[in-house]
């Protein structure tokens, strides 16, 4: 039996903390340690991080992203960079992440919706996010030289636009950053 890897599914252990009771509204279980913001973010930034491992095999940055439905738990997409393997240079991960999504929802616009990815996005993927109207936008290493949500430029809080997410950075922030010096030192 196959299963399709596009189509949404649950994240393991979603909708539970440590103890096993419910986790809170709209953020995924997850051990908070001493930080309440980034810490229930962890498993998901576990998740996305898997996916920027994908990358490394077509010899794409690696980057990797999850968007998650708006009941908080439930994975509707996935994606990691591909611009390497596919000649694209709109394919990033949030870019591919947020497409699939749409598809996996019928429709372009997210409200409610997560995207969790282990690199602050550049200004391509935050002009995507902010136009797919998701609510939250979860990062975990920041980008001094390319980052739009917060360390160059901060686009998607820009109070001109019509929408606005929510940005928590940070999360699982040196394993994201390892993963990026790894990377950039093997070359």
């Amino acid at each position: 039996m196959t299963t399709d890897p596009t189509a949404p599914r649950p994240l393991p252990g979603a909708g539970r903390n440590r103890t096993g009771s419910p986790g809170p509204a709209g953020a995924p279980a997850g051990d908070p340690g001493d930080d309440p913001v980034r810490g229930p973010w962890g498993s998901v930034m576990g998740l996305a991080l898997d996916q920027a491992r994908a990358a490394l095999p077509g010899g794409d940055v690696p980057v990797g992203a999850v968007v998650l439905a708006p009941d908080g738990v439930t994975v509707l997409s996935a994606g990691h960079n591909e611009r390497e393997a596919t000649g694209d240079p709109t394919a990033h991960a949030e870019v591919l992440a947020l497409r699939r999504a749409a598809a996996a929802r019928g429709e372009w616009r997210l409200p409610g919706c997560t995207l969790v990815v282990t690199l602050e996005p550049c200004v391509m993927c935050a002009g995507a996010l902010v136009q797919s109207r998701v609510d939250r936008v979860v990062y975990g290493a920041r980008d001094e030289k390319a980052g739009a949500a917060g360390s160059l430029w901060d686009l998607v809080r820009d109070r001109r636009l019509n929408h606005r997410p929510e940005v928590i950075g940070g999360v699982l922030a040196d394993d994201c950053a390892r993963l990026l010096t790894d990377f950039f030192r093997a070359r």
